[in-house]
C-alpha cells in the first residue's frame, strides 16, 4: 500500500537516497544533506503556520511503500515561486524588423530573461524511485499536490507551474546541455553539470543576476541549442503527458540552464479540481469491495496529510467504501468526510500540443 504525507526528519536520508538518483539531477533536489534538512524543517513549520495567503512557504512529501516500509519518492510545493527571490526564466519572443523604405520585414525568434512566473505557486523537486516510475505510484506523487491545493487554497496562488527538466546530450559518457553550452558557458567558466548543482546549493538567481540582460537572438544560438529550446529530457516524458492531460499548458517560459520547458495552469482549469469531491467513508471488507476505477483519496488534516490509492467505489448514496486498512491509514472513521477524484485522466489531443 502506498500513501504520500509530509516529509519528517526521519525521512532525510531517503531524501539524500533520491536526490542523489534523481535523472537528470534536479536544481531544486540537491543532494546536499543542510540543504534537504532545511528544507524538511521549512515545510513542517509552513504545515504549523496559520497561512492566509501565499508566501515563501514550502511543503516537503514523500511517497512510503507501506509493504516494505520504504520512502521511495519526494515532491514539493513552493507556495510562491519568487516569494524569497526572483524566480528567472527565459521567455520566448517575436521581434519583428522592418523597413519600408527597403522593403523588408523580418521576423526574429529571441529569449527574454523574465520574473514573470515568480507569483505563481511551483510544483518541484520531484525524484522517484525507478522501481515505480510510470505506475500509479508515479501518478499518485506527482497529483496527490494538487489534492492539498485543493483543500487549502488560501495557502496556495490561483496559477501553478510545473518545470521539467531540459534535453541533455551524451558527450564522453557525461550529460551535457547544448542550450548551456551555446549561452551560459559563454559567462560562466563551469560546464553545465557543476553550474547545476552549485544551484541547488546557493540558487538560481545569482545566475540570472550575471546573465546578459538583452534578448537573446536565437539564430546566433547553434542549431543544436536552438531545437533543445522548450524540449523536456526524454525520461521526463511521461510526466509530460501526464500534466498536460490534467489540463497543464505549454507556456513561452523555459527554463534558464537547460531550456526545459515550463507548463501552466489555472487551478480551476484542471481535472483534479474539476472533478474531485467529498464523501462520507463507509469501511467495508477488501473482499466485499467492488471493482471500481482507481482513485486519489485524500483526508482533512494539514499536519497529518494522507493521500492514497483506492477504488472510487461509491454506494448508493454517494459514500466512498474503503478497506480498514486505508481507513486507518488516512485516519478516518466510518462517516468522516474524505476528498476523492477518480485517477483516469483524459485523452491529449496532440494536435493541441
Amino acid at each position: 500500500m502506498l500513501v504520500v504525507r509530509p516529509a519528517e526528519s526521519r525521512d532525510l536520508l531517503a531524501l539524500e537516497r533520491l536526490a542523489a538518483t534523481a535523472t537528470p539531477r534536479l536544481t531544486n533536489l540537491p543532494a546536499h544533506r543542510d540543504r534537504l534538512e532545511e528544507r524538511i524543517l521549512r515545510s513542517q513549520r509552513s504545515l504549523r503556520a496559520e497561512i492566509d495567503f501565499p508566501g515563501d512557504e514550502i511543503y516537503c512529501f514523500v511517497l512510503e511503500d507501506l509493504d516494505t516500509g520504504e520512502v521511495v519518492g519526494t515532491a514539493s510545493l513552493r507556495a510562491e515561486a519568487g516569494a524569497r527571490e526572483a524566480y528567472y526564466t527565459y521567455r520566448q519572443e517575436t521581434l519583428i524588423h522592418a523597413s519600408q523604405q527597403l522593403n523588408v520585414r523580418h521576423e526574429v525568434q529571441t529569449l527574454s530573461l523574465s520574473h514573470e512566473v515568480s507569483d505563481a505557486t511551483l510544483l518541484c523537486a520531484l525524484s522517484l524511485d525507478a522501481r515505480y516510475r510510470e505506475t500509479d505510484a508515479d501518478s499518485l506523487l506527482r497529483r496527490a499536490r494538487l489534492m492539498f491545493i485543493a483543500q487549502y487554497p488560501e495557502r496556495f496562488a490561483t496559477e501553478l507551474a510545473v518545470a521539467f527538466p531540459g534535453y541533455l546530450e551524451t558527450r564522453d559518457e557525461r550529460q551535457v546541455s547544448p542550450f548551456w553550452d551555446s549561452v551560459g558557458q559563454h559567462f560562466f567558466d563551469r560546464d553545465f553539470n557543476e553550474i547545476n548543482q552549485m544551484a541547488g546549493v546557493r540558487s538560481k538567481s545569482f545566475i540570472a543576476e550575471v546573465m546578459p540582460p538583452f534578448p537573446l537572438y536565437l539564430p546566433l544560438l547553434t542549431p543544436q541549442a536552438r531545437a533543445a529550446i522548450g524540449r523536456e529530457n526524454p525520461r521526463h516524458e511521461y510526466a509530460m503527458q501526464e500534466m498536460l492531460a490534467e489540463g497543464f499548458s505549454r507556456s513561452r517560459h523555459v527554463d534558464i540552464f537547460d531550456a526545459g520547458p515550463l507548463l501552466l495552469a489555472e487551478c480551476e482549469r484542471l481535472h483534479t479540481f474539476k472533478q474531485c469531491g467529498w464523501h462520507p467513508v463507509r469501511i467495508r471488507p477488501q473482499e466485499s469491495l467492488p471493482d471500481a476505477v482507481p482513485a486519489m483519496v485524500a483526508n482533512q488534516r494539514l499536519g497529518d496529510f494522507r493521500c492514497v490509492l483506492a477504488r472510487y467505489a461509491l454506494t448508493p448514496t454517494g459514500q466512498l467504501m474503503l478497506t480498514p486498512q486505508q481507513a486507518e491509514v488516512l485516519g478516518v472513521e466510518e462517516g468522516r468526510a474524505v476528498l476523492a477524484v477518480p485517477m483516469p485522466l483524459p485523452a491529449v489531443d496532440e494536435g493541441e500540443l
